[in-house]
């Protein structure tokens, strides 16, 4: 797991991490969904469809046009009408179940990247206001997600960006690249999923992590690195001691700033 790490990289680079089954262990939208219902915001049976469809919508790793339309109508739609600030109430009880899903060789990995002075970023589908204060929580420098339109503070069921699925991750990132100076062929990207592949191949080092058959298949052929990150405490700290002696502790030049990283990433 440590020979596709370096310590420094000669330009400023970062490290992108796909949320679910990637980052945590199951389904942010799940999170949401119960969080949602049990805060009254929308009817049970409305919630739970909507957490069920991105859960799958995410786990098949489609990434047609006409899938990846659907379930930004799905989740658009699930949020049309409610208040903003509704929304980011969830997050007194989203944030802390997320962050117990968090995996111990994700965590792993995020220090050695800031180690490396990298900065470390989340890109997912998931709403934006869950994404960035779930990253800044785990001392990232910021959180790419998708950004629902708002007028009055009401959610219009529209977007304000792209929608941060597929190919709207590398326009995510993209953006965020230029911004910040970054160098895509020094960065990492880490997915579980091949509705990533166009995310991965837009970075020097894409990573897939207990990938899904068609990815796995894909990360083969192209040698690319693939590791498989357990729940086990115990396996988790044998492999950081591996990582760390291969890779090092002495912290790299190329930091992005957390501040101005972490602002920018939430305009994407």
């Amino acid at each position: 797991m440590s020979e596709y790490l370096h310590l420094a990289t000669p330009g400023p680079s970062a490290a992108f991490f796909d949320l679910d089954r990637t980052l945590i262990s199951g389904s942010s939208a799940f999170t949401l969904a119960l969080a949602g219902r049990a805060a009254h915001l929308m009817p049970t049976t409305e919630l739970v469809r909507d957490g069920v469809t991105a859960a799958l919508f995410k786990l098949r790793g489609d990434h047609g046009s006409d899938v990846a339309d659907e379930a930004r109508d799905r989740i658009l739609g699930s949020i049309k009408g409610q208040r903003q600030d509704d929304l980011q109430s969830l997050n007194e009880r989203v944030i802390p179940t997320l962050l117990g899903k968090i995996r111990p060789e994700a965590r792993r990995l995020l220090d050695l990247h800031r180690q490396a002075g990298r900065g470390t970023f989340i890109v997912s589908a998931a709403p934006t206001e869950i994404v960035e204060p779930l990253a800044l929580s785990l001392g990232m420098t910021g959180g790419i997600g998708t950004r629902g339109r708002v007028i009055d503070g009401v959610y219009t069921g529209e977007l304000d960006g792209p929608f941060c699925y597929g190919q709207g991750k590398v326009e995510a990132i993209t953006q965020l690249a230029r911004w910040d100076n970054l160098d895509l062929t020094q960065c990492y990207a880490y997915s579980d999923s091949s509705s990533d592949l166009p995310m991965l191949s837009a970075v020097g080092h894409p990573v897939v992590v207990n990938p899904d058959s068609r990815l796995e298949r894909h990360a083969r052929q192209h040698g690319w690195p693939v590791v498989h990150f357990r729940q086990q405490t115990r396996t988790v700290a044998r492999r950081g001691l591996t990582i760390a002696s291969a890779v090092g502790l002495a912290a790299g030049a190329f930091a992005i700033g957390m501040t101005a990283g972490a602002r920018r990433a939430g305009q994407v």
